[in-house]
């Protein structure tokens, strides 16, 4: 069996039949399907496609600028799509497209309440709630997508991200313990506010590359205190999304901040936010430090077990997100690195991979999604951005 995955709702187009302004997301060569620069087919295009031989490509044709030709409807094949029945069939670019767009509006709603807020201005809940609205929908659609997606960072916007990733990780995780939409909806605002105190930080602070000293520190901490009356006077906004931006610092043992609350002063979703937080600041790149892979930042959670966090509620997230989760880097047994691809329906160890470099050889590879299910193959160890030589974000 093949360990190329074929790309999920696209059609196969001989060569020799494609036309201007198809949209091409594959091509293959000797049976086996590589994703490649996606794009409309250009008259260059398709001259690069048969000089070098290549017999047949894989068009969305939901993207294409021309519709499937009849005269071509029994040479062109119909695959399956990868989503299960109850979810709408969505072609993977496409969904990461759609998260892209999705992940902007979100950050520049952020960027735009925290500029309103640091003007004195009251917090309104109705903007937020259908970006929550569409992040559900998101992670009920096409979570592998939006994941792969977050896990973009960039030091320079990490506010913006953490905030973003936590509302993501907090619905993911929601979703996960089986918690209704309404409360998904109140986790997602939450986690979207979770930081607005840091507007009133000094930026020195806040941005500082390198250790905070303890004074430093202490006006960090101050953050949260500069929330509580941001939430109070916020309009529309429920205690649950209060609680998510309120107690994500505090502790099982009371020795947190703001208030020191401690064991059953903390609800689940406040227990939830404090795991999330703390897993999403280990796992991004800062100003100060290296990104973590995700299984050195769980050692660090379990660590932090019983008297910080929650023990098995860390258990749970661990086994929501997986011990290789979407859009986390691998290294194959054959040495090369991917990007974790698709879980959906799939043991921990079994995920798509999608390979685009060679850890043994220090080179670039064929751009190959790699089914674990069907290959010899296995994942060696989970990899750091960090220890890579080269940057994998071109390949999200």
């Amino acid at each position: 069996m093949s360990e190329v995955l074929q790309p999920a709702d696209l059609v196969k187009v001989p060569v020799a039949n494609v036309e201007l302004g198809m949209y091409v997301a594959a091509i293959e060569s000797n049976g086996k399907v590589a994703v490649t620069n996606a794009g409309k087919l250009s008259k260059a295009a398709i001259a690069t496609l048969q000089a070098r031989g290549i017999k047949f490509v894989w068009v969305d044709m939901g993207r294409s600028d021309i519709a499937a030709p009849a005269a071509e409807a029994s040479a062109v094949e119909e695959i399956p799509a990868a989503t299960p029945k109850t979810k709408r069939a969505i072609n993977r670019q496409q969904a990461q497209d759609d998260a892209k767009s999705l992940l902007n509006e979100a950050k520049g709603l952020i960027r735009k309440v925290l500029s309103e807020t640091f003007e004195g201005k009251a917090i309104e809940v109705k903007p937020f709630e259908a970006l929550a609205d569409n992040m559900i929908e998101s992670v009920m659609g096409h979570s592998d997508a939006l994941k792969c997606v977050s896990a973009l960072r960039s030091k320079d916007a990490y506010l913006l991200e953490h905030s973003v990733n936590v509302a993501v990780l907090l619905v993911t995780f929601g979703r996960y313990l089986n918690f209704d939409r309404p409360m998904l909806k109140q986790l997602a605002i939450g986690g979207i506010l979770h930081d607005i105190g840091k507007i009133k930080v000094d930026d020195a602070i806040l941005n500082k590359p390198g250790k905070l000293t303890p004074e430093e520190f202490e006006e960090m901490k101050l953050h949260q205190v500069y929330a509580m009356p941001i939430m109070s006077e916020a309009t529309g906004i429920s205690q649950i999304s209060k609680d998510v931006c309120l107690m994500h610092h505090e502790k099982l043992d009371g020795k947190g901040y703001p208030r020191g609350l401690k064991g059953d002063q903390l609800p689940k979703h406040g227990r939830m936010s404090c795991i999330v937080d703390i897993y999403d600041a280990l796992t991004a790149t800062r100003c100060y430090k290296e990104a973590m892979s995700p299984a050195a930042a769980f050692k660090i959670l379990l660590s932090l077990t019983p008297f910080h966090l929650d023990e098995s509620l860390v258990y749970e997230f661990i086994r929501c997100v997986g011990v290789y989760p979407v859009g986390s880097l691998v290294e194959l047994s054959d040495g090369r690195v991917g990007i974790v691809w698709d879980t959906e329906g799939r043991d921990v160890t079994h995920p798509i991979v999608k390979c685009f470099y060679n850890n043994k050889h220090k080179h670039h590879t064929e751009v190959t999604l790699v089914d674990l299910k069907l290959s010899a193959l296995h994942i060696e160890r989970g990899v750091s951005p960090s220890s890579m030589d080269v940057d994998p974000s071109p390949f999200y």
